[in-house]
C-alpha cells in the first residue's frame, strides 16, 4: 500500500544487489526509485553515476550485502561516496542483510572481527544512518558511531504461522544458544514454550546436534534462526527434533544465504516448509516447493518514512 506522505527532499536509491526490494521499498514511501547506474570498466572496477540532482537531499540507498558479498559492498562504499560529493544532506544505507556479520568478535587468536572493519569502512565513507535487518548479533550495533535502526522480522514470520492456522500444539526452537532471545520472542506471540538445540560446532559451516533443552514430544515445532547459509545446522536440527517426538517441523530465518549443499539438504529434511524473507534474492534454482518467501518491503519502506519524519520506529516492532 503506498504512502501519502511526500517529500520532495527524500530520495531512494538501489543499487545491484536487490531492485526488486527495492523499488518495493520505494512503493511503499510512496516515490519513484532515484535515477543512477552501475556499470564497470573492462578490468571489473566498479563505475557509479547518479543521474539526478541530490542536492540537500536526504538520501536513502537500498543495497544487501549478500552474494556477492565483495561486489556489492564495494558498490555500496563508492555509491557513498558519490553521493556525498553530490552534497547529498544525510546518507542512509538501508541493507536488509549485513554481510560479515558472522565475525563479530575474536573466537580464536589472530583472528579478524570483520563485522567491525565493515562497519568502519561504511562510516568512513560518509554514511549518516543504518537501517538494518535482523543483525546476526545485536551488539554489531555498537561498532557504529552512526544511529543504527535495528529492525526484525520475528513479527513478519510469526504472522505467517498465524494466518495459516499453524497453532496446533507448537514449540518454538531456537537452533543454539545464541538465537535464544529471537526465539522467546515468537514463542511469545503464538503463546508457545521454546526449546532449545544444545550443539557443539568444531568448525566454521560444520554443526554437530548434541541434545535438546526442552519437551518437544508430540508438538509442532518450529525452528527459527537469522541466517541459512550451508543449512547443516538446521536440517541436522531438525532430524533431532523428529528422533525427539516432534510430529512435524518447520523452519523460518530472516536471510536466506542458502549456499552450496543448502538445497538438497532442505530438500531432503524432515522440514515440512522453510519460510524465509526476501532481504536476499533467491535465484531461480534455489526455488524448490518447501521454501516460501515473505517481503520485508512493508517493513523496510514504512521505517523509512517514519525516519524521515523523525518519528519513533518502535511501534513497527508491536
Amino acid at each position: 500500500m503506498s504512502n501519502d506522505y511526500f517529500d520532495p527532499k527524500l530520495k531512494i536509491f538501489s543499487l545491484n544487489s536487490n531492485k526488486a526490494l527495492a523499488a518495493e521499498v520505494a512503493e511503499v514511501a510512496g516515490i519513484s526509485l532515484g535515477k543512477s547506474s552501475v556499470t564497470h570498466f573492462s578490468d571489473g572496477e566498479i563505475q557509479i553515476n547518479i543521474e539526478e540532482s541530490i542536492r540537500g537531499c536526504h538520501v536513502y540507498v537500498v543495497q544487501s550485502t549478500g552474494f556477492p558479498v565483495n561486489q556489492n559492498l564495494m558498490e555500496l562504499l563508492i555509491m557513498i561516496d558519490a553521493l556525498k560529493r553530490a552534497s547529498a544532506k544525510t546518507i542512509n544505507i538501508v541493507m536488509p542483510y549485513y554481510g560479515y556479520a558472522r565475525q563479530d568478535r575474536k573466537a580464536r587468536s589472530r583472528e579478524p572481527i570483520t563485522a567491525k572493519l565493515v562497519a568502519n569502512l561504511i562510516e568512513k565513507a560518509g554514511a549518516t544512518r543504518m537501517i538494518t535487518l535482523d543483525l546476526h548479533a545485536p551488539q554489531i550495533q555498537g561498532f557504529f558511531d552512526i544511529p543504527i535502526d535495528h529492525l526484525n522480522a520475528v513479527r513478519l514470520l510469526s504472522n505467517y504461522f498465524s494466518s495459516h492456522h499453524i497453532d496446533e500444539d507448537l514449540v518454538v526452537v531456537s537452533p543454539d544458544h545464541g538465537g535464544v532471545t529471537r526465539a522467546r520472542k515468537m514463542a511469545d506471540r503464538l503463546k508457545a514454550p521454546i526449546a532449545i538445540i544444545d550443539k557443539r560446532r568444531p568448525r566454521p559451516n560444520v554443526a554437530e546436534v548434541m541434545n535438546i533443552v526442552g519437551n518437544v514430544d508430540g508438538k509442532v515445532a518450529i525452528l527459527i534462526d537469522d541466517i541459512i547459509d550451508t543449512a547443516g545446522t538446521i536440517t541436522l536440527a531438525a532430524n533431532a527434533l523428529i528422533e525427539s517426538g516432534a510430529t512435524k517441523v518447520y523452519a523460518c530465518c530472516s536471510h536466506p544465504v542458502l549456499s552450496g549443499p543448502a538445497i538438497e539438504r532442505i530438500n531432503n529434511s524432515p522440514i515440512e516448509k522453510l519460510i524465509v524473507t526476501n532481504s536476499l534474492v533467491l535465484p531461480e534454482d534455489k526455488w524448490i516447493d518447501k521454501i516460501e518467501q515473505l517481503s520485508v518491503g512493508p517493513l523496510l519502506g514504512e521505517a523509512i518514512v517514519r525516519v524521515h519524519k523523525n518519528e519513533s520506529v518502535s511501534p513497527l516492532f508491536d
